[in-house]
């Protein structure tokens, strides 16, 4: 294991017990439990933008993850390269932010964002629902199926940091669409912080969700440079951004000139046809606005994680907000993915419905709609709000292949047998 001074003990630990040694780090031992999941496979299926499976070449969260670990890595290289506060003994570890990376996803539901909205809005009696507190859920609680268990992958506490953009609870925040980890998560919120209190000047909301580890701060970058940059690429390809509609849209936009000038690049790369290849340089130049920028913490005397600001090249972060706003705009405000989200809205609401009815409340019924997994999880708690938790952690986890089937079975009466297998 290559020697590092960058990371300690503390940022070694794992949340619930020490692991057994072997030959690799406890951050490539991170990454390679994640690599082989059920979770992190079913994200093959699960929507980026595009409906799964609709066309073989779009992305999916899968190979979106695969990406932001890529240019995640890329970061880290760079930054060790260029960055007088690195050395080859003191470096940002680049296994820790493939981890990370490759699990920032893992707690999405089915139909992206759309599904989050749904799933939070049909839980919020009991406490709502968050893509990444979903993560944080999968790694600490559930991401192995044991027997009649459920159990997490004892991640480390750098990993965790890594994975926890949001560090405000629910219950601080009124009746919130997104951006919160669950009440029950705040053990773990203190495991990250080693038992240490926010300091005043970081009340609950965005100025706590603000305060990352560096990895983290890595990760999110990636994670924006992947979809800001590719998401032009599959609207392109898609046939929702084409030269008429981003030429109108940037004369509606009465564009800076730098804006301009990019949206012109846009429209070089189309009528050229060479958008793929156009937009992989972009970015490399998305990797090479970096910087690191040192910080002063109340978690400085802890771990270095929290010793540095990534600091991101102005003129390429507005380039990552035209192209965000140009997709927005174009492609997630169309009627066509307006009509998808209607449809996946509707499919989501009944199943959980039809759960709720089932297993809920006093008159909950004796028939078995659930896998045997987590038909005995919800069985035997008798807090509802546990038993609505596991009832949104199996609808959560479904890819959107699953969901659709599941709501032809339950509410179509041309589809599915008792001999279908699922």
């Amino acid at each position: 294991m290559r020697n590092n001074s960058f990371y300690t003990d503390f940022d070694f630990e794992c949340v619930d017990r020490r692991r057994t040694d072997d030959i690799r780090s406890p951050f490539q031992k991170d990454r390679d439990r994640i690599l082989y999941t059920s979770a992190f496979r079913r994200l093959q299926a699960k929507t980026q933008v595009f409906l799964s499976g609709e066309y073989d070449f779009y992305r999916t969260r899968l190979t979106h993850s695969l990406e932001v670990a890529q240019i995640g890595r890329s970061i880290c290289q760079f930054l060790q390269h260029t960055s007088a506060e690195l050395a080859d003994d003191r470096f940002i570890d680049y296994d820790l932010v493939e981890a990370i990376c490759l699990s920032h996803d893992l707690g999405h539901p089915p139909f992206g964002h759309a599904g989050e909205k749904t799933l939070n809005r049909l839980m919020s009696a009991y406490g709502g629902f968050e893509g990444n507190a979903q993560t944080l859920r999968i790694l600490t609680e559930t991401i192995y199926s044991e027997s009649d268990r459920r159990t997490g992958m004892n991640p480390t506490r750098a990993l965790l940091d890594g994975v926890l953009k949001y560090k405000t609870l629910h219950r601080f925040l009124d009746n919130p669409l997104n951006h919160f980890i669950y009440d029950d998560q705040a053990r773990y919120l203190d495991f990250v912080l080693g038992g240490r209190d926010f300091p005043a000047e970081r009340p609950p909301g965005k100025t706590r969700d603000r305060f990352r580890s560096i990895e983290c701060q890595i990760m999110d970058w990636a994670d924006d440079t992947a979809y800001s940059i590719n998401d032009i690429v599959d609207g392109i390809n898609a046939g929702f951004l084409t030269i008429e509609k981003i030429e109108r849209w940037g004369q509606e936009e009465n564009l800076e000139s730098d804006a301009a000038r990019h949206l012109l690049e846009i429209l070089r790369f189309i009528r050229e046809r060479r958008v793929n290849r156009s937009f992989s340089f972009l970015i490399g130049r998305f990797i090479q606005a970096c910087g690191l920028q040192p910080q002063q913490t109340f978690m400085n005397d802890l771990t270095q994680r929290y010793s540095y600001r990534l600091a991101i090249d102005p003129e390429i972060k507005r380039q990552a907000e035209l192209y965000k706003k140009l997709s927005f705009d174009l492609v997630f405000q169309s009627a066509q993915i307006f009509q998808l989200e209607y449809k996946e809205n509707r499919i989501l609401s009944r199943l959980f419905d039809a759960f709720a009815e089932t297993y809920l409340g006093d008159g909950a019924g004796e028939s078995r709609l659930l896998p045997p997994s987590y038909e005995t999880l919800v069985r035997r708690e008798n807090d509802p709000t546990k038993k609505a938790r596991w009832l949104c952690d199996h609808l959560a986890a479904m890819t959107d292949g699953f969901a659709i089937r599941s709501y032809k079975r339950f509410f179509d009466p041309d589809f599915g047998s008792i001999v279908d297998l699922v």
